[in-house]
């Protein structure tokens, strides 16, 4: 099994037919990805060829999901376009919509994460996040589909990079579902709902969880830890050398004070259980160790 993505999941990208749209639908249908089509507006009644295939464009997601019955919406989108663009997915009922793009400005993303909420229909994953794979049957996003095998680790993660090094890093052991979740402040699928989605799964043995300085996601996600999850966690948050009152890498990733610091949220998730390693190697290692 997988968590919200797996082998029957009908994929469209929104914005496909931009540059960054087809090089990874390209690269998602080489995965295994059922892309069943695109939308542009102003394109549709067009078809794309990519990577062998006629890809149909349609002018709006409604459209896509008529004619091919879409499930999930990977959006390619520039980031003065996003909010509409999720808006419109969240308006024709998309169960899962994957937010790539960078640069969105928190305001929009607010607006888009609670217009979401009121009819409930959507899950968002994103923005400015990898996206999600579940090896060896989907892949929504641009996480590579070749560092890793199927398994039974459940990965949830802020980083990209450090998405793919931990995927790396337990190649032997493989994974039911990698999911980058986006270091923003605003994001629409947080380690919570991973891990209760992990929870959930038979298939997933074990959860390997990466967070990062800034906020309290992970304090949270260790109060959560403690009091639901009962299958083995392991983590890794980055910045441990980071400088007060600097932003490192993500939006989110500032540290003010005493607030939002690596060795805080290490001591909230030892407190809860998990260990907790000081570099991604480590961390591979703690979960070889947990699931023995």
């Amino acid at each position: 099994m997988a968590i919200l993505l797996n082998e029957n999941s009908k994929v469209i990208v929104q914005g496909m037919t931009g540059s960054e749209g087809k090089k990874h639908t390209e690269r998602m249908i080489k995965s295994g990805t059922k892309i069943v089509g695109g939308v542009t507006p102003s394109k549709g009644g067009q078809t794309l060829e990519v990577a062998g295939k006629d890809i149909p464009v349609f002018n709006s997601v409604k459209e896509a999901i008529i004619a091919t019955g879409a499930n999930v919406s990977v959006v390619f989108v520039p980031p003065k376009f996003a909010k509409g663009a999720v808006v419109e997915a969240v308006d024709a009922a998309m169960p899962l919509v994957v937010v790539i793009t960078e640069g969105i400005p928190v305001h929009d993303t607010a607006h888009f994460f609670t217009y979401a909420q009121k009819p409930g229909k959507t899950r968002i994953i994103g923005p400015n996040c990898p996206g999600i794979i579940s090896p060896g049957l989907s892949n929504a996003g641009i996480i590579p589909a070749d560092i890793t095998n199927k398994g039974s680790i459940g990965l949830v993660s802020k980083s990209g990079t450090l998405t793919y090094q931990m995927m790396y890093e337990l190649r032997d052991l493989g994974f039911t579902t990698a999911i980058g979740i986006g270091g923003d402040p605003i994001i629409g699928t947080t380690h919570i709902d991973a891990l209760r989605e992990f929870e959930n799964d038979p298939d997933t043995k074990a959860i390997v969880m990466i967070g990062e300085i800034g906020g309290d996601a992970e304090e949270k996600a260790a109060e959560f830890i403690k009091a639901n999850i009962k299958k083995p966690v392991v983590a890794y948050v980055a910045g441990f050398t980071a400088p007060k009152g600097k932003t490192m890498g993500h939006a989110g990733a500032i540290v003010s004070g005493s607030s939002g610091t690596a060795e805080a949220k290490k001591v909230a998730l030892e407190k809860a259980g998990v260990k907790v390693g000081k570099t991604p190697s480590e961390t591979a290692l703690l979960l070889r160790a947990a699931i023995k």
